[in-house]
């Protein structure tokens, strides 16, 4: 617990609930621990129609479609949370739930990717699934799948899937070591595939269009394969063949200040070939810093990051999740960076982190928290079929037509508290619309919350090692 100008917070709660949310967004036969009593089995036949067993993984929002990429995202930043925060997670009692989370994933992925030819990348029809507004509980008719192959490539995919892959076989090697062997050699294989057949896939659009083309996931994955492997072949790749680029966000899409800090490890412990990685998270830095000359990232007035409205949260996460990690290298290393002229210490990006964290969980100009069932005057609305039908009507039979008038259009509280969700959160102007409706501000996603993990993890830790 850590008190702020006069604000309380208790991080290992929110790190806890966090967790829990995700537990909310699974899919398949849940298992006997589950922690949300109001959720059910789902998606049962899920691949049915493309006679494989797709059943597993998880809803990535509010509705009832499971989506390959942000899934993939999801998984990896969960990993390397797991990685770069273990002790913190364990002395917090979160270590195992986190590792669930992580192996809920990497079970599904291993179905999606059971043929060497091809990888199941959607469950569900988005069209049909926003026509109606019900539990995955009480889906109705075929769940068409889509896949990427040969003559369908799909690189952003293929590839995150593979750092997903990866980066959770660091995760289990120690007490799994047959499931991390076939973690990592899948996440070989997609790599191979991505690499072999590049192309963007637009299936997932207009939710998940990848705007940054392919070449981040590229990167990604070699950059986690050699960080899982140390392997020579993975390094080559990365130092002749990938594409390098400054950026001033992290998130689902747009991966290369994931890249340049993952590998200025490298760097630091004296790969020197990665200079240029660790100039790039730098400079990537030194965009996002406020108090840098070269800062430019848009902020609201009361401090947060604000980049586009619609899930906007995710890049505060997002951000803080990659200041905390390079922030503790500085610290492990003793190294510091300059922008403009201006040195920074580990410190400074470590309170950074912290201040995006401490305004999602209540410090902010409306004085509440963003965080379902967490701190003062939490979301009630949360924008979430699930959450917002009560369990003495889940089996009642209404066309989809009435779903929204009986159960979305309610300016009510959901009936079911979907703890730990991380909602879109405000707008550029740090005001909120707690409204199952407003959905660009109570939307909640999993990689909201993924990336939230290590950051709340971190501060976890008492004050004076902070």
């Amino acid at each position: 617990m850590f008190t702020v100008k006069g604000h309380a917070f208790n991080y290992t709660e929110a790190l806890s609930k966090s967790l829990i949310f995700l537990e909310a967004q699974r899919s398949g036969k849940l298992p006997p621990n589950h922690r949300v009593p109001w959720r059910g089995d789902s998606g049962l036949d899920d691949g049915k129609e493309a006679n494989e067993d797709l059943v597993g993984g998880y809803y990535d929002a509010g509705d009832n479609v499971k989506y390959g990429l942000p899934m993939a995202f999801t998984v990896t930043t969960l990993a390397w949370s797991a990685i770069a925060y273990k002790s913190e997670l364990q002395s917090a009692g979160e270590l195992e739930h986190v590792q669930d989370a992580i192996r809920w994933g990497t079970d599904y992925f291993l179905k999606a990717a059971s043929r060497h030819d091809r990888l199941y990348v959607q469950v569900g029809d988005p069209e049909k699934d926003h026509r109606c507004w019900v539990r995955p509980e009480s889906m109705k008719g075929p769940r068409p799948v889509l896949e990427i192959n040969d003559n369908t490539p799909g690189s952003e995919i293929a590839g995150e899937t593979s750092a997903a892959m990866a980066a959770s076989s660091m995760v289990f090697r120690r007490f799994d070591a047959p499931y991390a062997r076939q973690l990592l050699n899948k996440a070989k294989m997609l790599f191979e595939f991505a690499k072999e057949h590049t192309h963007t896939f637009d299936g997932e659009c207009p939710f998940y269009c990848s705007f940054s083309g392919f070449h981040d996931e590229l990167s990604w994955a070699a950059a986690w394969l050699y960080t899982a492997t140390h392997s020579g072949t993975y390094l080559k790749y990365i130092v002749e063949e990938t594409v390098p680029a400054i950026v001033d966000e992290f998130n689902w899409d747009l991966k290369f200040a994931g890249v340049q800090v993952l590998l200025s490890k490298s760097f630091f412990e004296g790969t020197h070939e990665l200079h240029t990685f660790k100039e790039h998270a730098d400079s990537y830095i030194c965009a996002a810093l406020p108090e840098s000359p070269y800062h430019k990232i848009p902020m609201t007035p009361g401090g947060l990051i604000h980049l586009r409205d619609g899930a906007n949260l995710q890049y505060a996460t997002g951000a803080s999740f990659l200041f905390t990690v390079y922030g503790d290298l500085l610290k492990k290393f003793n190294q510091k960076i300059e922008c403009g002229g201006r040195r920074f210490e580990s410190t400074h990006l470590l309170a950074f982190a912290k201040q995006q964290m401490d305004y999602i969980l209540g410090q902010n100009p409306l004085g509440r928290s963003y965080m379902v069932g967490f701190g003062k005057d939490p979301p009630q609305q949360a924008h979430h079929r699930g959450a917002s039908v009560p369990l003495s009507e889940a089996n009642s039979d209404v066309d989809c037509g009435m779903s929204f008038t009986r159960w979305f259009n309610k300016n009510a509280p959901n009936p079911n508290e979907l703890t730990g969700a991380i909602l879109g959160g405000p707008d550029k102007k740090d005001k909120f619309s707690d409204l199952r409706w407003t959905s660009v501000y109570t939307e909640p996603c999993t990689y909201v919350n993924s990336l939230a993990v290590g950051p709340l993890a971190r501060l976890t830790r008492p004050l004076k090692k902070l």
